[in-house]
């Protein structure tokens, strides 16, 4: 096992973010407007089954990429990996770089996506930039780190 090494990478997890939820959104947007029905406010609306394609969506974007080849698309084009950490007997934290985060890992990272987005990324910055490993809050509670792709030796 090696001792993690992480660097902020502000930029390009902004960037890899942006990547992922633009596709997400651009998909959320096109599919209701496809598929939803007028709503009196001038809006569109999907409810029942219907809805449930959105969500499904955004867990084969976000989970679902991250179990099968390591990363989301916007980590992968940004040569960026989340990879599951533990601590040893003495409290040090370790991770084997070949460990992809599980599936309960890459939900847990992804659920609180929104609230390391708010206000504009904030709160994710500010908890990247001041985290031991440069973890966001997602990060800390499904306990991954993201790291460069290279640094795994791939």
């Amino acid at each position: 096992m090696n001792q993690i090494e992480t660097e902020p990478n502000i930029g390009k997890r902004i960037a890899a973010g942006l990547v992922d939820y633009i596709i997400i959104y651009a998909f959320f947007f096109i599919y209701v407007y496809s598929f939803g029905k007028p709503t009196e406010d001038g809006g569109y609306r999907v409810s029942g089954f219907l809805g449930l394609v959105p969500v499904l969506f955004w867990g084969l974007m976000t989970v679902g990429l991250e179990q099968l080849f390591g990363a989301t698309l916007g980590n992968g084009i940004l040569g960026l990996k989340p990879k599951s950490i533990k601590k040893d007997a003495d409290g040090q934290i370790w991770g084997n770089f070949m460990d992809k985060p599980t599936f309960g890992q890459s939900f847990k990272r992804h659920l609180l996506d929104p609230i390391d987005m708010f206000f504009f990324g904030l709160v994710g910055i500010i908890t990247i930039k001041n985290s031991e490993l440069n973890q966001r809050l997602g990060d800390m509670w499904a306990k991954t780190v993201v790291i460069k792709s290279n640094s795994d030796g791939k």
